[in-house]
């Protein structure tokens, strides 16, 4: 296993947010994938933070992304629009939508926009905490490529194809739910390869379809649920493919170009994402709201777990706690990644 450094999160934000202007992206596209990046970091969501840049910079240098999109909005209905993000990378565009839905929501009590000709966009749950922010209820899908079997497939056919929804807990941090519908993300395995590390069991196959745990030979996912119930999660990702790419105009998952494709760098993927803002105000009230939330997340946190003197943990919990712990720590960064931003 290979060491790990640790590096403060302002540090790597400055040599993110650099790296990614020497590759040619635009100052807002910058600020918004580097923000996106350290969400994950901060939060112990390796697999979608700062290590991404390396790629991120190869892929705006190739021709593939587009570093100074600009991005068009089209209005459908006073709740409904969809966003046309121009190839550029999909943090830009996926702020950009969920600021929009926030912004029809204040107006409506729901806000509804798709986005299409985008690209891979990290954590999903960075987008969806925009809402608890304005106070409302945010919800993020995006679609990807192939690399994920379905329910007893025999090869890939879905993408990863994350889900996340936030919620604004009063005087809490928010209620956050961030996940593949796959049993682990892809970029994980690819942590995996650069730390030496073996996977976790039933998770990964290799290119015969063999279970696998060696990160190198891993060829595609298993749906979440696995072997047994992963008809759950094929579901789910069918769900988001629906949302983010059949409704937006995007590419659906199995036409889609490999993110780490390398016989071509430089044709756009035309990723899609979904995302959906709830104004909690229009709906049962904010006080009701505010009050059946905090009662909901006392029951739930007074469950014993199963784990002795410890107590169940709410969606969300894991993550705040981690980023208390890197704020003295430190944020953990690859050998590959720490070599590119010449930590």
């Amino acid at each position: 296993m290979s060491e790990i450094f640790h590096a403060s999160a302002d540090i790597l934000e400055t040599r993110t947010r650099n790296a990614l202007l020497e590759a040619g992206a635009s100052t807002e596209t910058a600020e918004a994938t580097t923000q996106a990046l350290l969400y994950a970091s901060r939060i112990g969501v390796d697999s979608h933070g700062v290590r991404l840049v390396t790629h991120y910079a190869a892929m705006l240098r190739a021709g593939r992304l587009n570093g100074t999109p600009a991005l068009k909005v089209h209005r459908t209905a006073p709740a409904t629009a969809l966003l046309d993000a121009d190839d550029g990378l999909g943090h830009y565009a996926c702020y950009h939508a969920m600021q929009l839905a926030i912004e029809m929501a204040a107006q409506t009590g729901i806000g509804a926009v798709g986005v299409m000709r985008s690209s891979h966009c990290g954590a999903a749950g960075a987008y969806a905490l925009k809402a608890p922010e304005a106070g409302m209820v945010g919800i993020m899908t995006s679609n990807s490529d192939a690399n994920v079997t379905p329910f007893r497939g025999t090869h890939a056919f879905h993408g990863t194809n994350p889900i996340a929804m936030a919620a604004p807990v009063e005087g809490q941090m928010p209620w956050l739910l961030d996940m593949a519908t796959s049993s682990i993300p892809f970029n994980r395995v690819r942590l995996y390869r650069s730390l030496g590390l073996p996977l976790p069991a039933g998770v990964a196959a290799d290119a015969e379809g063999n279970m696998t745990q060696d990160a190198m030979q891993a060829s595609m996912l298993l749906p979440l649920g696995g072997e047994s119930y992963g008809f759950k999660g094929a579901g789910l990702a069918g769900m988001v493919s629906i949302l983010s790419a059949v409704l937006t105009g995007a590419m659906i998952d199995p036409r889609m170009i490999q993110m780490t494709d390398t016989s071509d760098f430089t044709t756009p993927r035309n990723v899609g994402h979904f995302c959906i803002v709830l104004d909690p105000a229009r709906f049962v009230g904010r006080e009701g709201f505010d009050r059946a939330l905090k009662d909901y997340l006392a029951m739930l946190r007074a469950i014993l777990s199963t784990t002795a003197g410890e107590s169940v943990m709410a969606p969300g919990d894991r993550e705040w706690k981690t980023m208390e712990e890197r704020k003295r720590t430190g944020i953990p960064v690859d050998p590959d990644t720490r070599g590119f931003l010449k930590l």
